[in-house]
């Protein structure tokens, strides 16, 4: 399902979206290990570069360099080197790619220690393809790029392999089961066109600010003039495009897409409507439902609520697991770790190889 909502000019949002983004590109189930949770921090005690370890599994600083390293490349692919120069409400980006990388590392070994809890392991041909992928993976990095990355060996991007390989076997095993019935009306998708008055403007950092409550009010009145207007025989779509202060002006989403009075509005409306004046948290808004039904995008979310349902049927049996687990973190060790200058390190495509050989 494409769900359009209001574009946002906030810079901290926008790059926290870009890190969840980047961060889910490499996660299997959007399930996390938090090693902040009833973490045991060392910072002796560890073998030379061992970044953590759960249970048995170790994460050696030459495995945290290859996703850190092809995460980073990634980044900058999409949104340029000057993205590292940005904060966000929690922390710099560049501390909030570590957390991430860090976070997928640790799914992917407790998933294995899972893995083994189910009886589950790869066959011959899993452990072929590994292999394959791995030789393709590491005939491409160049003398930098293997730098960059500890001195990573063919061995240890095999290994990496052969890990992501079982933690999605084991997925696949947990979920097979669950093929729920959607119906038509539970994923149903609308479209809707817009015309906001927004009640906010943005400071210098791009944090949302509330107008006073004068300003509000006249606002307030400016939408109610608009309404007469619509009243008086204009058209919806000639005031969207004089008034409208979102970024977009047609939206199509499903049930829960939306904030709840904007969703719940706009889901009572028959095709040609147009609601009252709503409040929401972007402002003063007034709706005009332009189809209730779209069948493409009704059964694009269809796929979309089965996927969330495996990932909670999974998370219930991932979660309870982590609890279980003994988590101690090199804090002095990662911390120490930072992010690539390199010019000529270029590797990104970690994943990719991975998807072709696993699809």
């Amino acid at each position: 399902m494409v769900i359009k909502k209001h574009k946002t000019h906030n810079l901290k949002l926008n790059i926290c979206k870009a890190i969840i983004a980047l961060a889910m590109s490499l996660s299997l189930t959007g399930c996390g290990l938090n090693l902040s949770e009833t973490r045991i921090v060392f910072t002796t005690g560890f073998s030379k570069n061992e970044v953590f370890t759960i249970e048995d599994k170790t994460c050696s600083l030459s495995e945290a360099l290859v996703y850190l390293v092809n995460t980073q490349e990634g980044y900058e692919q999409a949104f340029g080197s000057q993205i590292w120069e940005k904060e966000t409400d929690m922390g710099t980006v560049e501390d909030r790619l570590k957390e991430s990388v860090l976070a997928k590392i640790a799914q992917i070994k407790t998933m294995n220690l899972l893995a083994k809890e189910n009886g589950i392991v790869l066959d011959d041909s899993e452990i072929l393809l590994s292999s394959q992928a791995a030789e393709e993976y590491y005939s491409k990095l160049t003398e930098s790029d293997i730098a960059a990355m500890g001195g990573v060996t063919l061995s240890d991007i095999t290994s990496i392999y052969q890990e992501r390989a079982l933690a999605d076997k084991l997925y696949d095993y947990i979920i097979r089961d669950i093929n729920p019935e959607i119906s038509d009306d539970e994923a149903r998708t609308i479209t809707v066109e817009q015309i906001v008055l927004k009640t906010y403007t943005l400071d210098e950092s791009g944090e949302k600010k509330s107008v006073s409550d004068s300003e509000k009010a006249a606002i307030y009145t400016r939408m109610k003039s608009i309404v007469s207007e619509l009243n008086d025989g204009k058209t919806f779509e000639e005031l969207m495009t004089q008034y409208n202060e979102a970024d977009e002006s047609t939206i199509s989403f499903g049930k829960g897409d939306m904030e709840s009075v904007y969703g719940t509005t706009a889901f009572n409306l028959g095709t040609g409507e147009v609601s009252d004046i709503i409040e929401t948290s972007e402002g003063y808004v007034i709706i005009k439902c332009i189809t209730t039904f779209n069948r493409e995008e009704t059964e694009a979310n269809k796929e979309k609520i089965v996927a969330e349902r495996k990932r909670e049927v999974f998370g219930e049996q991932y979660d309870a697991f982590v609890a279980t687990l003994n988590k101690q973190l090199n804090e002095k060790l990662w911390n120490s770790v930072t992010l690539v200058t390199d010019e000529n390190v270029t590797a990104s495509n970690l994943m990719e190889i991975y998807q072709k050989y696993f699809k």
